[in-house]
């Protein structure tokens, strides 16, 4: 095909308006994957959220986002069928991107959690069976991507339970917990910054001459970082932070010695109750060792912040792919002329798949973050902080290697997982730790989602075939 044929620049127009609807369908679900935690555990507003998003969404997908568009547009189908038949590719992108736009919009109004990965893979499967009857999908691919969409919300979940058990005995279970979450907190600060760091130099952007950095490098950039987070911590953020909860605390009429600690406080409280009831024995120590640990929650108000930022930033730059992997197809069609195109990503596309999610997350993100923040179980800064590092890990590090996994089954998988441990932890019987019934309802959806994203782009393909 010739480069710039006329005939198919109607392609190219719908093609850019239906992408940016996917864009924003991605922004109204899964923004959810980035804010849901930070909202719901009251550490962040609704727009205090779409705020911050509306920065790192299109900074990740700038920078990180080619990687995956680029597995997205190549890995899922054999391109090379379509050599000499380059508007029928075309017509197949553009019914790839009005499947998963469809179901989007739908599982959000339902405020369902849905995987816009599954959505996107499953319509561009969806229209190679009608287009060559299944010639030219890449199985092999698929098959790893499917085993991804498995092991990722466990590998997620996993790595989340981890971490919240070693914040749990190393500073929830100890005897002054605020005293040894202010010794921990530098640390945490400098092992969030660290492993953030070296994900986004690592193989990073073209754009900022991060792609051909030695590994040497990238470690050092990576350390310094961390260790310049960790002293501002201990400098600045430490001391106001405690200066700050301290004045809180006493003012709420709690006063709070920091060098006694909360077996003292409990022991003393034991013995005052115990000469009037028994059982407000046991509530006094449950109350002090409360109010300690409400103390260390919010020493995590900002780390989940900052969680929230790198989770956005991650999910700008492996969710682009879903709105604009499809387009950037089309787009190089229309340019070059040929399906084998070796050209990345451009930089402009993925800025406007960045803006269509940040409207997105805008106009209907509310709906979905209920859902995962708030309904699903009871998230709190310190298992809202350990939930969004834990499934950051696991996205940034399949955006590195270019493999397009679910960003919401990595979520969900961490807030069930946490939710779960975090109850069991607390030995609190009174309710159950996760809403399953709810859970369930994810589930049945994400497993709705790639046959009905393919059997509509199939539908679409189908018209087209036979209209055009």
């Amino acid at each position: 095909m010739e480069p710039y044929f006329s005939e198919v620049l109607w392609i190219v127009v719908l093609g850019f308006i239906v992408s940016f609807i996917v864009a924003f369908g991605v922004g109204a679900n899964d923004v959810a994957n980035s804010f849901a935690t930070s909202v719901g555990s009251g550490v962040l507003t609704f727009r205090q959220a779409c705020y911050l998003a509306s920065v790192f969404e299109c900074a990740g997908a700038i920078l990180i986002g080619y990687k995956v568009s680029d597995t997205i547009r190549k890995g899922i189908l054999e391109v090379s069928i379509y050599e000499g038949n380059e508007e029928q590719l075309m017509l197949g992108m553009l019914a790839a991107l009005i499947g998963s736009a469809v179901w989007l919009l739908v599982a959000t109004y339902f405020k369902l959690p849905v995987s816009a990965t599954h959505s996107v893979v499953g319509a561009t499967v969806g229209f190679g069976l009608v287009a060559h009857g299944g010639k030219g999908i890449q199985y092999m691919q698929l098959v790893t991507i499917v085993v991804s969409w498995v092991v990722s919300p466990l590998l997620s979940g996993a790595i989340t339970v981890a971490l919240f058990l070693l914040i749990h005995f190393l500073i929830l279970r100890a005897n002054n917990p605020f005293k040894a979450g202010l010794i921990a907190l530098p640390i945490i600060y400098g092992i969030a910054i660290f492993i953030n760091v070296l994900s986004i130099t690592f193989d990073g952007s073209k754009l900022l001459k991060m792609d051909n950095l030695d590994l040497w490098m990238i470690f050092t950039i990576s350390t310094v970082a961390a260790v310049v987070v960790a002293i501002i911590a201990q400098l600045f953020i430490v001391p106001w932070q405690k200066k700050k909860i301290l004045n809180k605390t006493i003012e709420e009429g709690a006063p709070y010695k920091e060098d006694i600690s909360v077996n003292t406080i409990s022991t003393k409280a034991l013995d005052i109750a115990v000469i009037q009831d028994p059982k407000k024995a046991i509530q006094a120590e449950k109350d002090v060792k409360c109010e300690n640990n409400e103390n260390v929650n919010k020493l995590f108000n900002y780390l989940q912040i900052l969680s929230a930022i790198f989770s956005s930033f991650a999910h700008g730059g492996n969710d682009v792919s879903n709105a604009i992997g499809p387009l950037i197809a089309i787009w190089l069609i229309y340019t070059e002329g040929t399906t084998g195109s070796a050209s990345e990503s451009p930089i402009l596309l993925l800025l406007y798949g960045g803006v269509g999610i940040v409207l997105g997350c805008w106009v209907f993100g509310e709906r979905v973050i209920e859902t995962v923040g708030t309904n699903l179980t009871k998230i709190t800064p310190v298992t809202g902080f350990v939930i969004e590092n834990g499934a950051s890990a696991t996205v940034l590090l399949a955006s590195k290697l270019g493999l397009p996994i679910s960003t919401t089954h990595c979520k969900v998988g961490s807030v069930v997982f946490v939710g779960w441990t975090h109850n069991k932890t607390l030995k609190d019987k009174s309710k159950e730790p996760v809403n399953w019934l709810l859970f369930r309802n994810i589930v049945v959806s994400w497993i709705v989602t790639i046959p009905a994203a393919g059997l509509t782009s199939a539908f679409f393909m189908w018209i087209f075939s036979y209209i055009y």
